[in-house]
């Protein structure tokens, strides 16, 4: 059952953050990058759809190392394995150089314009704000600037050795944030993130920026709402 979002904001001690496609616009960010080396390479597909393409192969390929559980690939390997297979489906000739350079605008993408508002008014609410990411720490790391926000602390699942949704990514935020899992609520525009989040124990609010339904399952999040401007005006206390 969900929690009301009362009792969210009296026992919400910390936020933990999904980054890609959360915090970050990944799609139009990536868009905006590869559709001038698109052109260049005179493939005349949508940039969109490749980017959605990589995306999807970058997650399915992730999604594959956790469950083979034979030591973690760092996430711009996985990365590079995405953009590459990508490329050769859409038939375009590329170097290494040219696959990490797509690889590397994962670094510089901009938040959604009402995330770092949002993310001052939860700290004016008192609340810790974490990033629970995939990304590889030097990738988050990096990304910092270009975010424009400081978190109190920003988290790689490398540290844990597996990719989301493995349990025990939450697990290890949960020990780093130094908050009981029932007093953090993760924050993501993906499902399979809040969902996984739940079933460890932590609450979840699921950003629904694309209008889709979240699917049925028993760890439905607390919360669901289509903006950061809205989880922040739930949340403040």
């Amino acid at each position: 059952m969900a929690t009301t979002v009362e009792t969210l904001r009296r026992e919400i001690k910390a936020l933990v953050f999904d980054q890609y496609g959360t915090i970050v616009d990944m799609q139009k960010g990536l868009t905006d990058a590869v559709t001038p080396f698109l052109k260049q390479k005179g493939w005349d597909g949508k940039a969109n759809s490749f980017v959605t393409w990589w995306r999807r192969t970058h997650f399915e390929n992730s999604m594959i190392d956790a469950l083979c559980d034979r030591g973690h690939t760092p996430y711009r390997q996985i990365g590079h394995r995405a953009v590459s297979y990508v490329m050769d489906r859409c038939g375009i000739t590329y170097t290494q150089g040219e696959v990490q350079w797509l690889v590397s605008q994962i670094e510089s993408l901009k938040p959604f314009p009402d995330v770092v508002d949002a993310l001052h008014g939860l700290r004016a609410s008192g609340y810790k704000l974490v990033i629970l990411s995939n990304g590889d720490p030097d990738m988050l790391k990096a990304a910092g600037p270009h975010i424009g926000f400081p978190f109190d602390k920003v988290i790689s699942v490398a540290e844990a050795g597996y990719f989301k949704p493995h349990w025990k990514t939450y697990a290890k935020a949960e020990e780093l944030i130094g908050e009981d899992r029932s007093s953090c609520l993760f924050v993501a525009n993906h499902a399979f993130d809040c969902v996984g989040a739940r079933s460890y124990g932590m609450r979840a609010a699921f950003i629904d920026r694309r209008k889709r339904p979240f699917g049925e399952t028993q760890h439905a999040p607390d919360l669901i709402v289509a903006n950061f401007a809205e989880l922040a005006a739930a949340m403040k206390r």
